[in-house]
C-alpha cells in the first residue's frame, strides 16, 4: 500500500513523537520488535484507555454542571412538542417543515419514550454526543500529531464554552459534531487499508447519517475531498473509493434533500446576507467566547510550523477552515445559512491542530496541565455565561418558568387561555411546558391544534366572537411588556376579548406580560 510517508521530528515540534518513520494520514508503522504485546483490550483503535477517557470525562462533567438551569428555549420546545408527538404526526409535519431535523425528531420521540421529558433528560443526547466527539479528537489527534497533541486536542475541546453550550441545548447540533468528526476518524482509518471495502462502507454511512441530522453539514466533505485529491497522487484508486463512498451517503438522504431545499426559505427567510465582515465575525461566534478563538486559532498557528506534517495539517486545516467559506459563499443566492451554529462542526477540527500546537509549545505534561488550568479560567466567564436563565432565549429572554407558576397560583378551575404565538415565539407550549403536572388551560380561539395541523403552529378561528364559550376567566400571554398586553394580541381576537372581558390584572415578567380577563356582568 502506498502512503505519505515522511520523516518523523523530534518530540518538542510534533506531540511528543520520537524520530521514527511514521505515515500522516494512515496509522504509524508499528516497530513489532521493539513494541511490547499489547491486546486489543488495552489499547482500543491503537489507542491508551486514558487518551480518550480523560477528554470524555472532561467534557461530561463540564457539560453536566448546570445542565437543567436554564429554561428551555424556542428551538428545544420545538423538540418537546415534535418528540411528543406519534410517530404518524412527526412524518406528516415533517412534509409541511423541518424535514431538515426529520431524524432528530425521530430520535427524540424515542428518547423521551424511555428516558421522560425533564430538560435534563431532553439534553442528555446532547451532553453524551459532545463527550463522544471529545474521544474522536484525542484519537485523531494522536493518529495524526502523536499522543500528546491527541490528549491537548481533546482536553481543549472539553474547555471550549460553545462545546458545553450545545451540549446542553436539547437540538441535533451536538450530534452533527459528533458525526462530522466520526466521519473524519473513519476516513482515516479507510486511507490506511483503501482495499478493505467494509471501512469505505462505514464512512459512506457515516456520511449519510451527517446528511440526515443536518444537510449543511455535508459541507465537511469539502475538507475531506482536499486531503484524499492529495492523497491519491502517491494512490490512484483511493480518490475513486472515496467518490463512491460519498455519493453513496448522499444518495442515501435525497428524500431530505429535496424537502428541505422546498422548505429552506421559510425556515431561514429571516437568517441575514453576510457581507465580507461576516468572515471574520463568525469565528468568535464559533467558540462562544473571543478570547477563546484568539487561543485556538494562536496554537493552531503554532501547528502549522511542523511541515513534517504537511498532510495532517491540511486535512484538519481545510476542515477547519473551508465550510465556513462555502456556507459564505452559498448564503448570497435566496436562501441565506450563514449561522455559527451549522459551522461548528468545524470545530473539533481546530481542536486538533490547536492540541498539536500546544503539545509542540511545552516540555511536559505539567506545562500542559498549567496551559490548560489558565484557559480554563480565562474563559470561566464565559462557561458561567452559557449557563444563564435565558441563555438559550436570546434575544427574546422570556420567562416561561415565571408565566407558568403566576397562572398556577392564581388558576380556578374553568379558566381558558389566550397564547400570542408566532415565529420565533412558542409562548404556548413554553408556558404548557413548566405548568405541568398542573391545570390544563383550553385555547380559546384555536380552532386545529399544532399537532392535528402537522405543523408547528395552530389552526385559528376565523370569526373568533364564534369560539367563546362563556369562560368566566381566561389568561392571556403575550410577547413584550406593553402597557395593554390586547394591544399585542391579533386584531379580530383581541376585538372579541375587549366586547366581553376586562383586565383585571397584568404581570410583566422577562420578555412577556400575563394578563388575567374576566367576564364582564
Amino acid at each position: 500500500m502506498t502512503a505519505f510517508s515522511v520523516r518523523g521530528c523530534p518530540g518538542r515540534q510534533c506531540g511528543g513523537l520520537m524520530t521514527v518513520s511514521v505515515t500522516t494520514l494512515t496509522r504509524p508503522v508499528q516497530n513489532t520488535e521493539t513494541q511490547p504485546e499489547i491486546t486489543r483490550r488495552q489499547r482500543p483503535f491503537g489507542a491508551s484507555v486514558g487518551l480518550w477517557m480523560w477528554p470524555t470525562l472532561a467534557t461530561l462533567a463540564i457539560a453536566m454542571l448546570r445542565i437543567n438551569g436554564p429554561e428551555l428555549g424556542t428551538d428545544e420546545l420545538v423538540t418537546w412538542d415534535a418528540g411528543h408527538r406519534s410517530m404518524g404526526r412527526i412524518l406528516a409535519m415533517l412534509h409541511n417543515v423541518d424535514a431538515v431535523h426529520s431524524t432528530y425528531y425521530v430520535l427524540m420521540h424515542g428518547w423521551m419514550a424511555v428516558f421522560g421529558d425533564s430538560e435534563t433528560a431532553m439534553r442528555m443526547p446532547s451532553a453524551l454526543a459532545m463527550s463522544a466527539t471529545a474521544a474522536l479528537v484525542a484519537l485523531i489527534g494522536r493518529r495524526l500529531f502523536g499522543p500528546r497533541a491527541g490528549m491537548c486536542g481533546g482536553m481543549l475541546f472539553a474547555l471550549i464554552p460553545i462545546v458545553s453550550r450545545f451540549a446542553q441545548e436539547a437540538r441535533s447540533y451536538a450530534l452533527v459534531v459528533l458525526a462530522a468528526t466520526l466521519a473524519t476518524f473513519l476516513l482515516l482509518r479507510a486511507l490506511d487499508m483503501p482495499r478493505r471495502w467494509w471501512r469505505w462502507a462505514g464512512y459512506a454511512l457515516c456520511v449519510a447519517v451527517i446528511g440526515l441530522l443536518h444537510l449543511v453539514a455535508l459541507t465537511v466533505l469539502a475538507g475531506h475531498c482536499v486531503a484524499v485529491v492529495r492523497r491519491a497522487r502517491q494512490e490512484g484508486r483511493v480518490l475513486w473509493c472515496f467518490c463512491l463512498a460519498a455519493l453513496a451517503g448522499a444518495a442515501g438522504v435525497i428524500p431530505v434533500v429535496v424537502l428541505g431545499t422546498s422548505q429552506a426559505s421559510r425556515q431561514l427567510f429571516w437568517v441575514p446576507e453576510p457581507d465580507v465582515w461576516g468572515l471574520a465575525d463568525i469565528w468568535p461566534e464559533l467558540f462562544a467566547s473571543a478570547l477563546c478563538a484568539g487561543v485556538v486559532i494562536t496554537l493552531a498557528a503554532m501547528a502549522c510550523t511542523c511541515t513534517e506534517r504537511r498532510d495532517a495539517l491540511l486535512l484538519c486545516g481545510t476542515m477547519a477552515v473551508l465550510p465556513p467559506f462555502v456556507l459564505w459563499a452559498a448564503s448570497h443566492g435566496d436562501v441565506s445559512y450563514f449561522r455559527f451554529q451549522y459551522a461548528m462542526f468545524t470545530v473539533p477540527a481546530w481542536t486538533v491542530l490547536a492540541g498539536a500546537g500546544l503539545a509542540r509549545a511545552t516540555r511536559s505534561w505539567l506545562s500542559v496541565a498549567v496551559a490548560l488550568t489558565v484557559l480554563g479560567l480565562l474563559v470561566l466567564p464565559d462557561q458561567r455565561r452559557m449557563r444563564a436563565e435565558f441563555e438559550h432565549d436570546v434575544p427574546h429572554n422570556a420567562d416561561y418558568k415565571a408565566a407558568a407558576r403566576t397562572i398556577e397560583k392564581f388558576y380556578r378551575p374553568g379558566d381558558a387561555a389566550v397564547f400570542v404565538k408566532g415565529a420565533p415565539w412558542m409562548l404556548d407550549q413554553g408556558v404548557r411546558y413548566y405548568l405541568r403536572p398542573g391545570p390544563e388551560l383550553r385555547e380559546v380561539f384555536v380552532a386545529e391544534s399544532a399537532a392535528e395541523n402537522n405543523e408547528l403552529f395552530p389552526v385559528y378561528c376565523p370569526v373568533p366572537a364564534t369560539c367563546l364559550r362563556g369562560e368566566s376567566r381566561i389568561w392571556v400571554v403575550v410577547p413584550g411588556n406593553d402597557p395593554d398586553p390586547l394591544n399585542t394580541v391579533p386584531a379580530n381576537q383581541a376585538e372579541a376579548l375587549r366586547a366581553q372581558y376586562a383586565t383585571t390584572g397584568t404581570v410583566r415578567l422577562s420578555g412577556l406580560t400575563v394578563a388575567l380577563l374576566e367576564r364582564m356582568p
